[in-house]
């Protein structure tokens, strides 16, 4: 026991911290918990599980972190959640572990930002550098792509996909799949233009911001159906790379486009 574990603290014998992991008061993990250097929990937490967070995270006050999931076919099978580096989890966050009736992980990437109130279902997978508002609320098997952006109140439907470089709005509700690049909006939640200021921030160039602008009317607004939207947005894929990112989503989507 060290300095930087608090006394009131109960760790199990068999779980694996890094030296420098700092663990708050009254915190309770579990024996198959393990955690890389430089992660910080906070007081009052609870991890449990199969669990493996990786370096660098800060974990606030309250958040149950790798119990079992929330689903009745669960029968105490050793599945797991992982967790990447450099995550921010805020306080009564829920993130729980998978099934078997899936990959059997819940899998949260890297530089997320997750705030207070969210919960990630079991099986869900979170790319990088994603932002989950205030009471997201992901059902199981959700999908979440890179640089996402789900507004406080957010619900997302099982087994939806949200694409890399989304917005919704608040109190948005999830029930198909909504493609990379869109900002979304409303129960249930409507494509309504496209991420622009999203992009710009992250460095996009005008002319590809005009490219993902174009792929958006073609896709939304040009009349066509989804099949012969497809075969024109490979067309425009072949000028601009980026727009691999979106015709790679429309052949995997699993619960129907938002359109």
């Amino acid at each position: 026991m060290t300095e930087r574990i608090h006394s009131t603290a109960i760790i199990d014998s068999s779980a694996d911290l890094a030296d420098d992991v700092e663990v708050g008061a009254f915190t309770l993990i579990g024996p198959d918990v393990r955690i890389a250097a430089g992660t910080w929990i906070g007081p009052h937490c609870v991890l449990r599980g199969h669990t493996e967070i990786g370096r660098d995270n800060r974990i606030f006050q309250f958040c149950s972190v790798g119990e079992a999931p929330q689903d009745k076919k669960y029968r105490g099978e050793p599945t797991r959640l992982v967790i990447g580096d450099r995550n921010t989890v805020r306080e009564f966050c829920t993130l729980n572990c998978g099934t078997v009736q899936d990959a059997g992980v819940t899998r949260i990437g890297n530089d997320n930002w997750i705030m207070a109130y969210v919960h990630v279902a079991h099986d869900c997978v979170l790319g990088d550098h994603t932002i989950l508002a205030n009471s997201t609320q992901l059902a199981g098997h959700v999908v979440i792509g890179d640089h996402a952006i789900l507004g406080g109140f957010t619900g997302v439907h099982q087994f939806c996909s949200v694409g890399a470089h989304c917005i919704t709005s608040v109190g948005s509700v999830v029930l198909q799949d909504i493609a990379p690049f869109v900002m979304a909006a409303g129960n249930p939640a409507e494509p309504r233009g496209i991420n622009s200021e999203g992009l710009r921030r992250r460095g996009f160039d005008p002319d590809t911001v005009a490219a993902v602008k174009r792929a958006f009317r073609t896709l939304y607004r040009s009349g066509l159906s989804l099949d012969k939207a497809r075969a024109e947005l490979a067309l425009q894929a072949q000028q601009v790379p980026l727009l691999a990112v979106l015709t790679d989503f429309l052949a995997t989507q699993r619960r129907g486009l938002a359109r």
